[in-house]
């Protein structure tokens, strides 16, 4: 049976990425970025708002789905779907979008001059910090294909392995002792990290989606407890925010407290709140689900290039120019799902069904 709440979910949380990532380009803290505007606190407080949660909650579903997905697939099944699905979108990406993204970048940022073709050469050989700011190479939001693709080969052989070594019994776990698994996540966060995401850490979350949270009981408790959890970890994110952007001092520990509680916490308050709510299928929850994964590939090329036009028109002017990005960025996205998913070549590069207009 199919867990709707998980599917409306990853949907909402992928439509966060636009205001996302439009808000990078004025991060206060001098992270680079495609496109580099004067740092502005009240919307940097958008990045350190979402940060925490929405991309390790992407890792937890992708293990609650490996669960459900294995009980229909073998093995080798399961590897041979993730590769296709996963693969050949991360090399459209990387070979297509990210070279144009990189290109504007580099216009942007350091004034590069020549023409793309030749700018084409120099994203491929040009490796610096790896994110794409100076030209250079960079996987861009194509990092996350290639982290699920690595997570969930090894995650099958993790599965395989355990399923032989642990016995075969059903075992309660206490809701209070799964708000407890988050503990370990500071620790882990520095391991294996590329750009500050930890392989080790997405690996974690990954497996407790499959071993936690595709657990009817587990998950009818954290409906139960939902409100409440959302509040503490609403708490703890306002906090964060507050302590890494506002504050006039560096509270390190306690900001490091608060961002792995609004981490975790949030995690099981928003899958609680998704079964509360959103365990449903509609006219759009099935337009969604059908464009979720296009309007994460499409996405981030459209709000890099919006920026570069927009503050050539408007110029300096923050809030018209992040305003303006976003929801240009989601006009130009969905039309852009529309005509790939129209057209077969589009479909077999992005993965996606092909549907043609009726």
């Amino acid at each position: 049976m199919r867990k709707h709440y998980i599917d409306n979910l990853r949907w909402i949380i992928l439509l966060i990425l636009m205001p996302y990532h439009t808000a990078m380009a004025w991060n206060s803290w001098g992270e680079p970025n495609y496109i580099c505007f004067e740092g502005n606190r009240f919307i940097s407080s958008i990045i350190v708002f979402f940060s925490p949660y929405f991309m390790p909650l992407l890792f937890v579903l992708a293990g609650v789905s490996t669960k459900f997905a294995l009980q229909k697939r073998s093995n080798k099944e399961y590897l041979v779907e993730r590769v296709k699905r996963l693969f050949v979108p991360f090399l459209f990406g990387t070979i297509v979008l990210m070279p144009i993204m990189a290109y504007l970048a580099d216009r942007f940022n350091y004034s590069y001059s020549g023409g793309f073709v030749e700018h084409y050469t120099i994203f491929f050989t040009k490796y610096t910090d790896l994110i794409g700011a100076d030209g250079g190479f960079s996987l861009g939001q194509f990092w996350f294909l290639l982290y699920l693709l690595i997570i969930s080969a090894i995650g099958v052989g993790v599965i395989t392995l355990s399923k032989r070594i642990v016995l075969k019994a059903e075992i309660t776990i206490p809701f209070w002792l799964v708000c407890l698994w988050g503990l370990p996540l500071p620790l882990l966060s520095e391991l294996l990290s590329i750009g500050g995401k930890s392989l080790v850490e997405y690996m974690y979350l990954f497996m407790l989606g499959y071993y936690i949270f595709a657990d009817e009981k587990i998950i009818n408790k954290a409906e139960k407890n939902c409100w409440l959890l959302f509040g503490i970890g609403l708490v703890a994110t306002i906090l964060n925010t507050y302590l890494f952007i506002w504050a006039d001092k560096e509270f390190v520990l306690i900001n490091t407290v608060t961002k792995y509680v609004s981490e975790w916490i949030m995690i099981i308050a928003l899958i609680g709140l998704a079964k509360k709510y959103l365990n449903f299928s509609g006219n759009v929850s099935s337009y969604m689900n059908k464009r979720s994964f296009l309007f994460y590939i499409y996405h981030f090329i459209w709000v890099v290039l919006f920026q570069y036009i927009l503050y050539g028109v408007v110029g300096d002017h923050s809030y018209i120019l992040f305003m303006g990005t976003v929801l240009l960025a989601y006009g130009a996205t969905f039309i852009c799902c529309e005509i790939s998913i129209r057209i077969p070549f589009m479909c077999f590069l992005t993965r996606i069904k092909y549907s043609p207009k009726k």
